[in-house]
């Protein structure tokens, strides 16, 4: 069963609340705990909200980017202004081009992107042959819910061998 797509997509602009990710890259228990954190206190400080009140479209990013040599990580939404908000805040720009899509469902968000980012990078990447990564920013996208759960994709940005 293939669970992925290839996608052209055009270049687009997210604006993310970001936190520095401490864990080592191959310690997913400690990342993902970090990302937990993270997203339960943008949504109880009003961050979150901050941003979907900007947002052109009800996605919400979840975005994976390394920067100055630090694995940040941030809360995002497409945008074309820029919010007053506390901590880290970057615009984050997305190429033009071929990007893998990975499509699922969860009981959360975490779950949603937790699922997503280990079917793309545990199974679809590291068997690819005609596509890679070669890094630049990711991301899980937050769609909706439906059904009690909720829905969406993993985006990233790909190559042709």
């Amino acid at each position: 069963m293939k669970n992925y797509t290839l996608e052209e997509k055009d270049s687009f602009t997210v604006f993310g609340i970001g936190t520095e990710l401490e864990s080592d890259y191959t310690d997913s228990a400690g990342i993902n705990k970090e990302k937990a954190d993270f997203w339960a206190a943008v949504k109880q400080d009003g961050r979150l909200d901050t941003l979907k009140a900007i947002a052109t479209n009800d996605y919400i990013f979840a975005v994976n980017e390394a920067v100055n040599n630090k694995m940040m990580h941030y809360a995002g939404v497409m945008t074309e202004a820029e919010a007053s908000v506390t901590g880290e805040t970057r615009v984050i720009q997305f190429p033009k081009g071929e990007y893998l899509v990975v499509k699922g469902e969860g009981k959360t968000a975490d779950e949603l992107s937790n699922k997503l980012t280990s079917i793309a990078f545990g199974q679809v990447l590291p068997e690819a042959k005609n596509f890679a990564y070669v890094g630049g920013p990711n991301a899980t996208v937050e769609m909706g819910q439906r059904n009690g759960l909720v829905f969406g994709e993993m985006w990233i940005p790909v190559v042709k061998k």
